[in-house]
């Protein structure tokens, strides 16, 4: 498979940038993808893959293809590793703790915002943010519209006013999308892994996620088993489970699972 290109920020492009999508390999950002070429040039969008080297190799396919179907340019960005970023903060993400997208995703998408910016101007950022996805992004977006546009620190406060003042725009068009229209929206050009089981595609598998989704990854395929492995390693340099609940630690850490029993008074079972 061709590799798309990691984005050096001394690298033009040859035409203007009127809209960035950030893309994932995901339904989401894909379907916003094809919302954005029915108002735009195709040579004037830019896709934007911020690449956490965690992500299962269907993934990378999947990208490289939105690349070729749709035409467009696919700039790649990296700022290290999920594992790196699990070892050096001695946690694994979750809940309001996520290195994982705060610093593999939104710093270097913050980074290209502002050199793409100040290279040649406002540009317009269609994110594929859906309300229906959780009720933690109902409440943050219960007050946003699809069709308006916003400065960035409107839509989330982790990214900078500068951004605002250089001329960065977010638009949500999937704000009021269901999943079933965003499918309708890709008709059958969706990520192979969505046929595969999979609600959600991104980190394989995605280290804050549910342990039921972690164990289903783990155990899917040969990549999920090397991912498995690759977890292994960390839970051994931080001394910590990238299981959260009972079930999953006697399943896949009982080591851990004892030292966890020992530490508490009682069965447990109350915790269940």
């Amino acid at each position: 498979m061709k590799q798309l290109p990691e984005f050096n920020f001394g690298l033009r492009f040859f035409n203007r940038i009127d809209c960035v999508v950030p893309i994932s390999g995901g339904k989401d950002s894909q379907a916003c993808l094809k919302l954005a070429l029915k108002e735009f040039d195709k040579n004037n969008i830019c896709g934007l893959f911020c690449d956490t080297k965690f992500e299962h190799p269907k993934t990378y396919k999947h990208v490289y293809e939105i690349s070729r179907m749709y035409g467009i340019e696919i700039r790649i960005v990296n700022a290290g590793s999920v594992e790196e970023k699990c070892t050096k903060y001695k946690r694994f993400p979750g809940g309001g703790a996520r290195h994982c997208t705060d610093e593999l995703k939104i710093i270097p998408s913050k980074k290209f915002y502002k050199a793409l910016a100040e290279e040649q101007g406002g540009f317009i950022v269609y994110y594929g943010m859906r309300s229906e996805e959780s009720a933690e992004r109902a409440k943050r977006y219960s007050l946003k519209l699809s069709e308006e546009v916003y400065q960035p620190h409107e839509v989330l406060a982790k990214y900078p006013k500068y951004l605002g003042k250089l001329g960065v725009r977010f638009k949500m068009p999937l704000l009021e999308h269901s999943t079933k229209e965003v499918f309708e929206i890709l008709d059958g050009e969706h990520n192979p892994l969505y046929d595969e089981g999979f609600d959600r595609v991104g980190c394989f598998p995605c280290l804050a996620g549910g342990d039921r989704w972690k164990e289903k990854a783990f155990a899917h395929d040969k990549f999920g088993q090397e991912q498995r492995i690759k977890v292994e390693l960390v839970e051994k340099a931080i001394g910590k489970s990238v299981f959260t609940s009972n079930g999953a630690l006697q399943r896949n850490n009982k080591d851990q699972m004892k030292l966890f029993d020992d530490s508490r008074s009682g069965c447990g079972v109350c915790d269940i």
